[in-house]
C-alpha cells in the first residue's frame, strides 16, 4: 500500500499567532505517525507561482493521512492557524509503481 503525504503551501501573516497552531498539531500528527519531510526550508521557485513556507508529510496510507486532517484533534489546531495564514494544502496518495 503506497504511503500518503500532505503537501501544503503556506503564508504565514503573523508568526507570533502562528505558534498556537504548531503546539497544537504535535498532538494529532504523532497519533496518526505523521513524519516531517520538508518543514520550511530553503527553495527556489522554477515554475509557477509559490508561498513562503512549504510542508509535506508523510502518512503510512492515504486513509491515514485523511483520518489525521479530519480529525477532532487537527480541526482543533487548524482553528488556530486559519486567523494567521493562507495555505494551499492537498493530501496525495504517493506512488508505489514501478520506477524508471
Amino acid at each position: 500500500m503506497p504511503k500518503a503525504y500532505w503537501i501544503a503551501r503556506v503564508d504565514v501573516r503573523d508568526a507570533e499567532g502562528y505558534k498556537p497552531y504548531t503546539a497544537a498539531n504535535a498532538s494529532p500528527f504523532k497519533k496518526y505517525g505523521a513524519r516531517f519531510l520538508v518543514r520550511g526550508g530553503k527553495f527556489e521557485t522554477v515554475e509557477g507561482t509559490s508561498r513562503s513556507r512549504n510542508v509535506v508529510i508523510e502518512f503510512k496510507d492515504y486513509a491515514t493521512a485523511l483520518a489525521c486532517y479530519n480529525s477532532p484533534e487537527y480541526q482543533e489546531a487548524l482553528a488556530l492557524r486559519l486567523p494567521h495564514s493562507t495555505a494551499d494544502l492537498i493530501i496525495i496518495e504517493g506512488y508505489d509503481g514501478q520506477q524508471p
